[in-house]
């Protein structure tokens, strides 16, 4: 991975978002400030601040667990943003789905989708 991205997550499993807002996020007891990129594998600082700087190398571990990932849910801040079409076919390429939508949306729907164990992954940029 990049050297700018934590080797260990915050928390070593999915777990539903439990609060969002004040430029963080709250899940699983704890809390963190800045975006988050929630995975199969844990809970991982993002260091995103907005969608124009989500990219292939933002996604790097997205790409790396993809084999445990079916869909993307990229959650835009405040912004409506869609993911370039470069970037769309990239994920196909390995098999995962990508869905953006403002982060409260992103939000919900990750919850919803990890309540039926399905095999979701979120980018969620913090919001104000």
């Amino acid at each position: 991975m990049s050297a700018d991205l934590p080797e260990v997550p915050h928390l070593p499993r999915p777990a539903a978002i439990e609060a969002y807002g004040s430029g963080g996020f709250r899940f699983d007891t704890m809390s963190h400030r800045g975006s988050l990129l929630c995975l199969p594998d844990g809970i991982w600082a993002w260091p995103i601040t907005r969608p124009d700087d989500i990219d292939r190398q933002a996604l790097a571990r997205v790409f790396a667990g993809s084999a445990a990932i079916d869909t993307l849910l990229i959650g835009t801040g405040t912004e409506v943003w869609l993911a370039p079409d470069e970037l769309r076919q990239a994920l196909r390429r390995v098999s995962v789905g990508v869905d953006t939508m403002l982060t409260g949306a992103a939000i919900r729907t990750y919850n919803i989708m990890l309540g039926e164990r399905r095999r979701v992954a979120a980018a969620l940029i913090a919001v104000p």
